[in-house]
């Protein structure tokens, strides 16, 4: 919690990103700019780049600005500071920064993903995996208080395996820098992301064991949020947000993992398509992409005692608090 407090400390220290001016839509009838931050770049995120590639955002009228801040710390304090309209991170950063005491609180309003991302890699290939093989291991993990961290923890513990003792749990890695750590030679198992973790074994770098995904259950791992002062002045613009990634959570749902590769291949030049369809097909075989926007209360608890099992909840949050839905069930209701 500490890291959080200083980073929250440093907003006036991030230099806003500077906003591209609006284009016109169809008829010359201009768009509206919006400044999209996304936590990493991952096909994790893949109705996203469905919605953008597919032209959904523009349908609405909405030119979105999309950049990539790498870690959860930066995304809300590029939130924060102004320099993003809307966010798309880990739900588990808007209680943080609520709990840091706020008269603009970051508000969830639509749901991206339902399952953790991330899947275990191991260093050597493993015919028969369990997992006490973990026990004794260095482990690369990830940032302390992020999702990826705490669900694993979660996952570790749910197989009697306590990360802070039965293992060399090692978290001061920056999150960009994970993967290349691993490649270099450290710790024997890694918690990475896809389009990596299959890049990995295909280049015989690391071997997928096990998906953290699929262990932990349904959880808010990744929405989009905005301050509360945004979406009060620009209601209209949540709303055709949530509206454009409605329509693209329902294509990716009805359409095959090879034709969702070639939509978003734009969004990953150096992966091959067939790796992309590979991973889509991954995630989507295992119910992570949420079909509809909408962030429920079971989800919001698990979230809440996965962050408690890792030591990282600072106070339990009611989900009406940070949680704003009436524009997920609109969009739901108009498509």
């Amino acid at each position: 919690m500490k890291k959080w407090a200083i980073w929250l400390c440093s907003l006036l220290l991030l230099l806003p990103l500077s906003a591209c001016g609006a284009n016109s839509g169809g008829g010359g009838k201009p768009l509206e700019n919006v400044r999209l931050a996304e936590v990493t770049r991952s096909i994790f995120y893949a109705p996203q780049y469905v919605a953008l590639a597919k032209g959904f955002f523009k349908e609405e009228g909405l030119d979105v600005e999309l950049t990539t801040t790498w870690g959860g710390d930066k995304t809300m304090t590029t939130l924060l500071s102004g320099g993003a309209d809307i966010a798309l991170v880990g739900s588990e950063t808007s209680i943080y920064v609520y709990a840091q005491g706020t008269d603009d609180p970051v508000i969830n309003f639509a749901q991206l993903t339902q399952t953790d991302g991330t899947f275990l890699v191991s260093r050597h290939k493993i015919d028969h995996f369990s997992w006490e093989m973990l026990k004794g291991s260095t482990f690369l993990g990830q940032r302390k208080g992020g999702m990826p961290q705490m669900v694993g923890e979660f996952v570790l513990k749910q197989h009697g395996i306590d990360p802070h003792t039965d293992l060399n749990l090692i978290q001061n890695v920056d999150f960009a820098n994970i993967p290349n750590a691993f490649a270099s030679g450290t710790g024997d198992f890694v918690q990475l992301f896809e389009p990596t973790a299959s890049l990995f074994e295909q280049e015989g770098k690391g071997y997928i064991v096990a998906s953290f995904g699929t262990e932990s259950g349904r959880v808010p791992y990744t929405s989009y949020m905005a301050r509360q002062s945004y979406m009060n002045e620009h209601k209209d613009i949540i709303e055709k947000f949530t509206r454009a990634l409605y329509k693209a959570q329902q294509w990716v749902d009805s359409h095959s993992a090879a034709e969702i590769a070639e939509v978003i291949q734009p969004y990953f030049q150096d992966t091959d398509l067939a790796l992309i369809e590979k991973v889509v097909d991954r995630y989507k075989s295992q119910g992570t992409y949420a079909t509809d926007p909408i962030l429920d209360e079971e989800e919001w608890n698990n979230l809440q005692n996965i962050m408690a099992e890792a030591g990282e909840l600072p106070k339990r949050i009611d989900l009406n608090t940070l949680v704003d839905s009436s524009f997920a069930k609109n969009a739901m209701n108009t498509q």
